[in-house]
């Protein structure tokens, strides 16, 4: 994974390409067998076709396209670049791995032994686990706690600077969003209308950190600053300001459109029918 060190080398012309870190790489090839291979046991034993692959696949596709393609690396040269990166983890990889309900097919790909662990005494304490972590509002804290904290310049430098914080801040986003999503697209206490609220207050916390950004009249990262003209032809201020549009547009119309389709469920639902018609 490149540094902030190969951030300044790409100033003069250093070529951006592909990146197969085996951190990165050896997990994501590790999960997609993984799934393969669970659909492949659960297709044998069941009468029943496994759901779908696509939403996994797309999911696991973006996800990994976002880590190894040369846009990760031009994200060590250009904040905008930077920000699509995370955008894509957040916004589009980890709602569709959400969406593909893929637990039991990824339990049934793992080797014997670990699928008795999981099976055994510790499904419970796990299961209460997820669960508190998949409440809407603990979710949605989680998130926005992670998404802020992670864009503060101390932590941000760091993990420009240093490959096992950079990976630590991916793994940082992935889990948070997947808790998120997890909790919105399958609502418990409050159903539909507390996910739906959950979700334009995120569009609100992350539009609030993006505006912040696109404001800004200098740049709030020292590796982006010390540039005299980011990997995108633009110096670091406007580099950074795009960044903040980039997350305050997309991330709020994705999140806003979420919740606009979970208050047309709520209302279609006989709790929103009560509501209209009391």
């Amino acid at each position: 994974m490149a540094t902030a060190a190969s951030a300044h080398g790409g100033e003069h012309g250093e070529h951006v390409g592909w990146t197969f870190d085996p951190w990165v790489t050896v997990p994501l090839a590790v999960l997609l067998l993984v799934f393969l291979v669970g659909r492949e046991r659960l297709g044998r034993r069941s009468t029943k076709s496994p759901p779908g692959p696509w939403a996994f696949l797309g999911g696991w596709t973006v996800l990994t396209l976002s880590l190894v393609s040369p846009l990760h690396q031009g994200g060590e040269q250009s904040f905008t670049l930077h920000m699509i990166e995370h955008e894509l983890i957040m916004l589009v990889a980890t709602l569709l791995l959400a969406a593909s309900h893929s637990g039991g097919i990824l339990a049934w790909g793992l080797p014997a032994p670990a699928r008795r662990w999981l099976g055994g005494s510790w499904k419970a304490p796990l299961s209460t686990l997820w669960r508190r972590l998949t409440d809407p509002i603990t979710a949605t804290v989680v998130q926005s706690i992670v998404m802020w904290a992670w864009h503060a310049p101390a932590l941000f430098d760091r993990a420009l600077d240093s490959r096992g914080w950079h990976i630590a801040q991916h793994m940082s986003f992935i889990i948070a969003s997947l808790l998120f999503w997890s909790a919105m697209l399958n609502p418990r206490r409050g159903g539909y209308l507390l996910s739906a609220a959950c979700l334009f207050v995120t569009s609100l916390v992350e539009g609030a950190l993006g505006a912040l950004m696109a404001l800004s009249q200098s740049p709030w990262y020292a590796a982006y600053a010390a540039m005299g003209m980011s990997g995108i032809g633009v110096d670091p201020t406007t580099d950074q300001q795009l960044a903040g549009l980039v997350m305050w547009i997309p991330g709020g119309a994705v999140h806003g459109a979420a919740a606009v389709w979970l208050l047309y469920r709520w209302l279609s639902s006989e709790g929103g029918r009560a509501v209209r018609f009391r």
